[in-house]
């Protein structure tokens, strides 16, 4: 609840791909809202990148769709990245941030400008997190693996991802 009004209820599902990882690699999401009178509302987001990863564009995949939200919402975010959903289930990214944002092993966290990027999203929104078995033959998640390799691979339209570091 947000004041007196309960959240409004939305389903996320998102994907990433990348081609030859590092690569040309395109996130995809699809989000459900179910208004007031029963009618679904669907929105689908995707963008391509000229030289990214695989884990770069699952996160970026929850990103956009959390940021694409106007309102605080309680979410069912579906991903088949167990890196995005296991950093979540198991508590790795508070591990994380109670470290300075390092790994048990000292090192630095990967993709750390997108997890910083993620976590007001996190903190704005009620987000569950599901994994979904990709590649499964789940409509949801089959449709954003088909706009995030379709993005990958539309080079017209390829931007640069500016924190991915090689």
């Amino acid at each position: 609840m947000v004041g007196s009004q309960p959240l409004r209820r939305v389903t996320i599902y998102t994907d990433g791909a990348c081609r030859h990882n590092p690569g040309p690699g395109g996130y995809g999401a699809v989000l459900i809202y179910i208004d007031g009178r029963g009618k679904e509302h669907t929105l689908e987001l995707s963008q391509g990148y000229r030289l990214t990863t695989n884990n770069r564009m699952e996160l970026l995949a929850v990103i956009v769709a959390l940021e694409a939200l106007k309102v605080p919402c309680a979410v069912k975010l579906h991903s088949d990245s167990k890196y995005v959903v296991n950093a979540f289930r198991q508590h790795w990214v508070e591990d994380w941030e109670r470290r300075g944002w390092k790994k048990s092993n000292k090192k630095p966290v990967e993709n750390i400008d997108l997890w910083k990027r993620l976590m007001p999203q996190i903190e704005r929104h009620r987000v569950t997190f599901i994994w979904v078995k990709g590649h499964a033959g789940d409509t949801y998640n089959e449709r954003c693996d088909t706009l995030a390799t379709g993005a990958a691979d539309d080079k017209a339209h390829l931007i640069e991802d500016t924190g991915y570091r090689a």
